[in-house]
């Protein structure tokens, strides 16, 4: 966490009132504080606050008051344009994640050359601003709800932080108000991105990138400012579209990339895959950014209607928009000889566009091109993964007459399935059988022998073997498979906890058995827990051990606890959760607790015990006589 910049920070700053009815049609707008503002005789650095409400009008109405307290302090316009950018991505933040009004204050600060100061506070300070993407379904562009805006922030500001308090939180950030220079005395630094048309030479590429009259330094000079600046901008959208993995997510970030630095506008059309042997789909309207937000729905309903034609790869054609008799330029998204779909960058003026924003347009537009098949690529092979490891995983828990059931499931990551897994199934003849297994290894190998384990258990179950033989015989079974496998594919191994329901009128008799695996625990309802069970060797490491099983009834309001090694060894430290019989503490403060109130308290538990989220699948069942 970075600390404020400033000595006061802890200091609860003076806000303008909360917005009332009229918040919709703009923010309450303080404005400088009164002989503060530039040119006032007043002390300190010119100031305007403002409060917004805690919804969806947020964002525009802040992005609003930056331009008009920014245009009001004579600011550059790419230091405007990054203002606004960056305020409106936290400003959403604050209001998605922190769901309350926000503050919003903008000054110079003249110990730093009169830098920009922009700090967006909420009130909810024990949620964190979240900087790594994370979307939801359904989002789309210019939605901040992904967490790019502190990505953004990390990239386009001279310094920012954050400062948290307990009433409220405040992300800050500072930007030079004269693009290039860090602080009096500084060395020059090219800017993040385009600026200074004047120095860009061609009067064509000035036009599009910042329309305006500025004065122009020597031509060589020019073309060599204007030459970095173009490579700076091109370095910074790699770097902002680089692992990206949603391609939606991608063409956003584009657009925004795009506006108002190359064009006064842009819209992102993605291919869509069809089946082989079909028609291809049609392109899909992904993104669609206009420097004027109140056009941007104009504008996607005019593209709707007149959609690109698809230019050759990798070149950029003229394109003309007739609603508002602008041009275009329309570049095939392209990366490996595939193409993915189509970049249109359009500015208001009529006037053709110069040869070097097409060159520009076209660098970009193949950065584009390769975030989108990278994420694509991703989305791909998350959605494989995910439908194969899904098969791992049974598809529910069997009902049990005279038994609750409770499962608490979670891999490691952000995978569907682990090298954990679970099982609750009839096996007919009034039995029911579970299973709690942990593979040895993770990964595909981990994966396959999964698969192997789960059927077989089932079929051994079903044929009429007992807990004993079905241990014998899958132990013989990974012996096998381990012995016909490739070279090089590693042992299979397995920890697993195997046993067999069958309830009568006064509970239910258990026989089990644990190969390797973590004793299950019994609770009683006077609070008492002991381990049932005794500890044998692992499956797949020796042909012939010949397993052992225990059989005991559960009574009613007994609860039976089955977990993996990523209870039992959740670290905090050097300390584990069941050291000290940590586990059996936890299950006997859950005495009169129905099977799911168990799973929760254990699974609570769990992830309370160290800081950080576990580092291995969690998986418990739990099984309560009624």
């Amino acid at each position: 966490m970075r600390t404020s910049p400033t000595g006061g920070k802890d200091q609860a700053v003076a806000r303008a009132p909360a917005c009332g009815a009229n918040a919709a049609a703009g923010p309450h707008d303080e404005g400088p504080a009164p002989g503060t503002g530039p040119g006032g005789a007043g002390e300190g650095p010119p100031t305007a606050r403002t409060s917004l409400p805690g919804d969806a009008r947020a964002p525009s109405a802040a992005r609003r008051f930056v331009r008009s307290v920014l245009a009001g302090w004579n600011a550059h316009d790419l230091v405007t344009d990054d203002a606004t950018l960056l305020v409106s991505e936290l400003v959403t933040n604050a209001v998605v994640h922190a769901g309350t009004s926000v503050d919003l204050e903008c000054r110079l600060d003249p110990a730093r050359g009169g830098n920009l100061v922009v700090e967006v506070t909420d009130h909810h300070p024990t949620r964190e601003f979240r900087a790594r993407p994370r979307r939801g379904r359904g989002e789309r562009e210019g939605s901040a709800h992904g967490g790019r805006g502190l990505r953004l922030v990390a990239e386009l500001a001279e310094t920012w932080g954050t400062a948290y308090r307990r009433t409220d939180k405040t992300v800050w950030f500072h930007l030079p108000t004269c693009p290039g220079q860090d602080a009096p005395g500084a060395p020059v630094r090219e800017p993040v991105l385009l600026c200074d048309p004047g120095d860009l030479g061609d009067p064509g590429l000035a036009e599009v990138f910042a329309p305006g009259p500025r004065p122009a330094p020597p031509a060589r000079r020019a073309a060599e400012r204007g030459h970095h600046r173009a490579l700076s901008f091109l370095a910074e959208a790699s770097e902002l579209l680089a692992g990206q993995f949603d391609e939606d997510m991608v063409a956003s970030l584009a657009a925004q990339l795009a506006v108002p630095r190359l064009a006064d506008w842009c819209a992102v059309w993605l291919d869509t895959d069809g089946s082989p042997g079909t028609v291809r789909p049609a392109p899909r309207l992904s993104c669609v950014w206009h420097a004027r937000e109140h056009r941007v729905e104009p504008l996607r309903l005019a593209l709707l209607r007149t959609p690109p034609a698809l230019p050759a790869a990798g070149r950029s054609v003229p394109w003309p928009y007739g609603p508002d008799g602008g041009t275009a330029l329309a570049c095939r998204l392209v990366a490996g000889g595939r193409g993915v779909g189509t970049l249109l960058l359009g500015r208001a003026g009529p006037s053709a566009v110069a040869g070097d924003v097409s060159a520009l347009a076209e660098d970009f537009a193949r950065r584009v091109a390769r975030a989108l098949v990278s994420a694509r690529q991703y989305t791909r092979q998350a959605t494989i993964s995910r439908i194969l490891q899904r098969g791992l995983l049974p598809r529910g828990v069997a009902v049990i007459p005279g038994v609750e059931a409770a499962v608490v499931y979670e891999p490691r990551g952000d995978a569907s399935a682990g090298g954990d897994f679970y099982d609750v199934f009839a096996a007919g003849g009034g039995r029911w059988c579970f299973a709690l297994g942990d593979v040895c290894g993770s990964g595909p190998e981990a994966a396959v022998t999964t698969g192997l384990v789960r059927p077989w258990l089932r079929l051994l179950a079903k044929e009429g073997y007992g807990v004993t033989d079905v241990l014998d015989r899958l132990n013989r079974m990974l012996g096998e498979e381990a012995a016909e496998a490739e070279a090089g594919s590693g042992p299979r191994f397995l920890s697993l906890l195997y046993g067999e329901l069958v309830p009568h009128g006064g509970g239910v008799r258990c026989t089990l058995a644990s190969a390797g695996h973590p004793l299950p625990l019994l609770l009683r309802p006077d609070g008492s827990v002991r381990p049932v069970a005794a500890p044998q060797m692992l499956l797949g490491v020796v042909d012939e051990v010949g397993y052992g099983s225990e059989t005991f009834d559960l009574a009613p309001g007994e609860t039976l606890l089955c977990v993996t090694d990523g209870v039992t060894e959740r670290k905090s430290g050097g300390r584990l959760l069941d050291d000290g019989d940590g586990l059996a503490a936890v299950l006997a403060g859950c005495a009169g607790l129905t099977a799911e109130g168990v799973a929760a308290r254990v699974r609570h538990a769990v992830h309370g015990f160290a800081p950080g989220p576990p580092d291995d699948d969690l998986a418990l069942l739990v099984l309560r006589a009624k």
